[in-house]
């Protein structure tokens, strides 16, 4: 991955991070803004139904208590204690009731049965329980109706005055839709009432289940009430207030956020269920609103990112890549790149550093190039006065014996004669030879390169030396070659005098006898060659001063044979190293690049 791409990345995930950072730290503020609204205006509105309760409450009550104090209705208490006969009183309950405008009363004698019933004529006989409670607060409770039906009222009990023992009354009224129509709702709010029963007059949470014909609201039955069921199902079953997130469709803007009240009587039984649910449509906006901005920041800033970063590359990544192209032409020979100068920041400085760097480099080159020359002639000129000191001092040793042969007698004259000439025939062949090696090593001729395979040139070698080896079977030469083919773009006679130097360094090197390694294979793009033998080995430091001309560890060698084979594997551009360690031998390693195709 490039710098220029790098920096994009890094920019857009900035901008990304810091956005998104942003966006939920807005909309968890938000969401936490609405829920708390919520529950304010849940609060209020129970508030407000409470007060609606205890006004209601006291509207009941005080019918009750007007009721029992009006003198028909004390004389009827009166009639009842004296003659204990109901019968004239069954519909009494109803005209007062109507007169009260109460959707439930009943008249319960001395003995706790009910003398009249308003809302259940037939029930006169039957005991009534709640006359127990003997208050003028008023309670809830579920009433029993004539068509098996139940429904949920606000009652109070009160005695009628003035009788003994005591005549009571028991009224109320209705708790349903039309309760709720009279409770004043904020826009967004819902609210409901569950008042569901069994047959047996028990609570549903002892067996019935949600029916949503029971579940009203102020405009009739409440919309979606079968979201409502967990809800309310939770509220009945522990006594408490439960709260949750209903999702009426599929669509995030229709959900509330829902609350079921339990209401209970006074023995603390749950007998209906009132819901509050406020819209979450506006918190969903919000949020909507709020995720559209944050996109559209993040588009503007990943673009601002795109534009920033084309901005820093053209002022620092092209730069740092100009300097690394130069670089790398320096690295390949190339000592005179250069690079733009713009500017005067830290790249800037870097640039002319390096431009710098070259220029000493380029000089200290021709410095080093010249010491190089002048100490290659200097060895040159040591090596060679060295290597013809040798043969000069004989012929001078022998010229000045024949200069004192002369004074022999002719017989002794002609042996010495003879002798001396014989010797400097011997020591002028050596001079030659001498000065055809340096001739060959100063004129080595440029390869002409031709595609060969490398098995033909070591098959080669080997033929030559495995029939030599045959005078000397001390000598063993062993190939180990790949069976696939070993293209290479060579010079074959170069490669042949380079390969012929190895295995003769290799014999050279065991004058005990040994094994000749020659081995061949595919590594990549190269062809590998490895020459071994099984001789003495050398130290790290003959290692490190092989390939010097001139140097050599034999006693009679010039020290030009290795230097030759790599100039020939340099003019092939491969590569040559040695590997030996002492008494184990030497490996030589030459690898040249693969021919293409």
């Amino acid at each position: 991955m490039s710098l220029r791409q790098k920096l994009l990345l890094l920019f857009s995930l900035t901008v990304a991070a810091a956005v998104a950072a942003v966006a939920w730290t807005v909309l968890l503020r938000i969401r936490q803004v609405f829920e708390q609204r919520d529950r304010d205006e849940t609060a209020l509105f129970v508030n407000q139904f409470q007060r609606e309760f205890q006004h209601r409450s006291a509207d009941v009550a005080a019918a009750i208590d007007r009721i029992a104090g009006q003198e028909r209705v004390r004389n009827m208490a009166f009639e009842l204690v004296q003659s204990g006969d109901a019968a004239p009183f069954l519909s009494e309950a109803q005209t007062l009731a109507q007169d009260a405008r109460l959707d439930f009363l009943e008249v319960v004698g001395p003995d706790g049965n009910i003398v009249s019933s308003a809302q259940w004529p037939a029930r006169f006989g039957y005991p009534e329980p709640a006359v127990r409670e003997a208050t003028r607060n008023a309670f809830l409770k579920r009433e029993e109706l004539a068509d098996g039906s139940t429904a949920l009222g606000l009652f109070a009990v009160q005695t009628v005055r003035g009788s003994e023992p005591a005549v009571k009354l028991i009224g109320g009224v209705r708790m349903d839709q039309a309760f709720l129509a009279d409770l004043p709702v904020v826009p967004g709010m819902q609210v409901g009432l569950y008042t569901e029963t069994n047959s047996s007059g028990g609570d549903a949470q002892d067996g019935g289940t949600f029916a949503e014909k029971h579940f009203v609201g102020p405009e009739g039955t409440m919309p979606g009430g079968a979201k409502y069921a967990g809800l309310i199902k939770a509220a009945r079953g522990s006594g408490h207030d439960a709260s949750g997130i209903l999702y009426m469709t599929p669509d995030r803007a229709d959900s509330v956020a829902a609350t079921a009240i339990p209401l209970k009587n006074s023995a603390g039984g749950v007998l209906a269920v009132l819901t509050v649910a406020i819209s979450r449509g506006g918190l969903v906006a919000e949020q909507q609103q709020v995720k559209a901005t944050a996109y559209g920041v993040a588009a503007g800033g990943i673009l601002l990112a795109i534009i920033f970063s084309l901005w820093i590359a053209a002022r620092v990544s092209r730069p740092v890549e100009e300097l690394a192209r130069a670089a790398e032409e320096v690295a390949g020979g190339s000592w005179d790149a250069r690079v733009p100068v713009r500017g005067r920041d830290e790249v800037s400085v870097l640039a002319r550093s390096f431009n710098h760097m070259t220029e000493q480099l380029e000089n200290q080159r021709e410095r080093l190039v010249q010491s190089e020359r002048v100490a290659a002639w200097r060895e040159l000129a040591r090596r060679l006065a060295h290597e013809l000191k040798n043969p000069l001092f004989p012929l001078q040793l022998t010229v000045e014996n024949l200069a004192r042969a002369r004074l022999l007698p002719p017989a002794e004259f002609d042996e010495v004669f003879n002798e001396s000439t014989q010797t400097l025939s011997m020591e002028i062949g050596n001079l030659k030879k001498i000065i055809g090696r340096f001739s060959d090593f100063s004129k080595m001729p440029k390869p002409e390169l031709e595609r060969i395979d490398a098995k033909d040139a070591i098959a080669r070698v080997r033929n030559l030396y495995a029939a030599a080896a045959e005078d000397g079977p001390r000598i063993e030469v062993v190939t180990k070659l790949e069976n696939a083919a070993m293209p290479l773009m060579a010079d074959p006679e170069l490669l042949h005098r380079a390969l012929s130097n190895l295995v003769l360094n290799a014999k050279d090197a065991m004058p005990e006898g040994g094994t000749v390694t020659i081995s061949a294979r595919n590594a990549g793009s190269n062809v590998e060659i490895r020459v071994s033998d099984t001789g003495q080995g050398m130290t790290p430091e003959e290692c490190e001063r092989l390939f010097t001309p001139y140097y050599t560890t034999k006693q009679h060698g010039t020290g030009l044979g290795l230097a030759i084979v790599q100039s020939v594997v340099a003019d092939h551009a491969g590569t040559i190293s040695v590997e030996s360690r002492e008494g184990q031998g030497a490996t030589f390693v030459i690898s040249l690049p693969r021919a293409k195709g």
